[in-house]
C-alpha cells in the first residue's frame, strides 16, 4: 500500500468484500451496472499472483467501478495478489501472499465477507469464523494449469512468492 497515494480515511477501514476470481472476471464485471458494490466495499482480485496462470502481470490496479466513479468516488479499498505500476494511485494493497493460486487466505474470501485493514497495526483481517474458513479451505479447488513446457514450466514450478521477491527457488 502506497500511503501517500491513498485516501487517508481508508487506512483504517472495514468493508464488505466484492470478489473477482481472475483478471477475466474483473474485466467482465467491474463496470457492469448490475455489480452490487458501494464506495465502502473492498474490491478483491484473486488469482493474479506469481503462481497464478497469469504469472503476476502488472494488473493489480483495480479500477473504481464506473457507476461509483460517475457518482464522484475517487478511491476505495482494493486488495490483490497482483502487482501494478508505481504511478497508479489509491488505497490498493498488493502482493498479498501467499497468493490465491497457492491456496493462501486470499483464495478463501467470498462476496459479502467483512475485511478490516489497519495500517496502524499493519494488519488485514478476514472477519469470518475460523470454522467457516476451514470448510472453505477443505472445499477449495485450485485450478489445474494446462501442461507447460520450456520457460513457462520452469517458472511455474520454481517461482517464489511475492514476499520472497518472485525469484526462482534455485537462485
Amino acid at each position: 500500500l502506497k500511503r501517500s497515494a491513498a485516501d487517508k480515511r481508508l487506512l483504517e477501514h472495514t468493508g464488505r468484500a466484492v470478489v473477482f476470481t481472475s483478471l477475466e472476471d474483473l474485466a467482465a464485471r467491474i463496470d457492469s451496472p448490475d455489480l452490487d458494490v458501494t464506495a465502502d466495499d473492498v474490491l478483491v482480485l484473486q488469482n493474479a499472483g506469481p503462481r497464478s496462470a497469469s504469472a503476476m502481470p502488472e494488473a493489480g490496479y483495480l479500477p473504481i467501478p464506473k457507476k461509483l466513479a460517475r457518482a464522484g468516488v475517487k478511491d476505495m479499498l482494493r486488495l490483490s495478489d497482483a502487482r501494478m505500476s508505481g504511478t497508479a494511485y489509491g488505497a490498493v494493497v498488493l502482493h498479498v501472499t501467499p497468493d490465491a493460486a497457492s491456496g493462501g487466505p486470499l483464495a478463501l474470501v467470498r462476496d459479502g465477507d467483512r475485511i478490516r485493514l489497519s495500517v496502524k497495526e499493519t494488519r488485514i483481517d478476514l472477519l469470518v469464523d475460523a470454522a467457516e474458513l476451514e470448510r472453505r479451505r477443505a472445499a477449495a479447488v485450485i485450478p489445474e494449469a494446462a501442461p507447460r513446457r520450456g520457460y513457462d514450466r520452469l517458472y511455474h514450478e520454481h517461482v517464489l512468492l511475492a514476499d520472497e521477491g518472485c525469484d526462482f527457488d534455485f537462485c
